[in-house]
């Protein structure tokens, strides 16, 4: 059975430290992560204490090992754009295919309030979970890097 903790600012880190975590969502995330300073920033805006800022963190444990994790921020939005942005979300490869990523996201939802939006690459295999749970695909992303 799978364990959902949700990691507040209240109660930061208690099971597994922050690094740990950082370290996990780092490793499994692989190629569609981001680095460890970005994973860092991310945690520190979900558990600001800034009004415009937060957001929480969910940590998974399958036998009480990590097996997955999940960071949600707030965008401080609403109506045009969703209340709230799933950042990461990681499950350790040896436990994918067996529900963890659609247990922990469902579990997400349940904590936010409001809608939720996420950016997945097409080649990201989690792109059909996230299909599955009624995530649609709306529109496209753009950017432009002014440096």
């Amino acid at each position: 059975m799978l364990e959902i903790i949700k990691i507040t600012k209240e109660d930061e880190f208690k099971k597994t430290s922050r690094d740990e975590f950082v370290d996990f969502m780092f490793t499994h995330l692989d190629r569609f992560g981001d680095p460890k300073k970005d994973i860092n920033k991310c945690i520190d805006y979900a558990l600001s204490n800034n009004p415009s800022e937060g957001g929480f963190i969910l940590a998974a444990y399958y036998e009480g090992t990590l097996a997955g994790g999940l960071i949600m921020n707030n965008t401080g939005m609403s109506g045009f754009i969703p209340e709230n942005i799933l950042v990461y979300v990681a499950v350790d490869a040896a436990h994918r295919g067996n529900g963890f990523g659609g247990q922990i996201v469902k579990e997400s939802f349940k904590q936010s309030n409001g809608k939720v939006k996420l950016h997945v690459e097409y080649d990201n295999p989690a792109k059909r979970l996230y299909e599955r749970l009624g995530f649609v695909s709306k529109y496209a992303e753009m950017r432009y890097d002014n440096k």
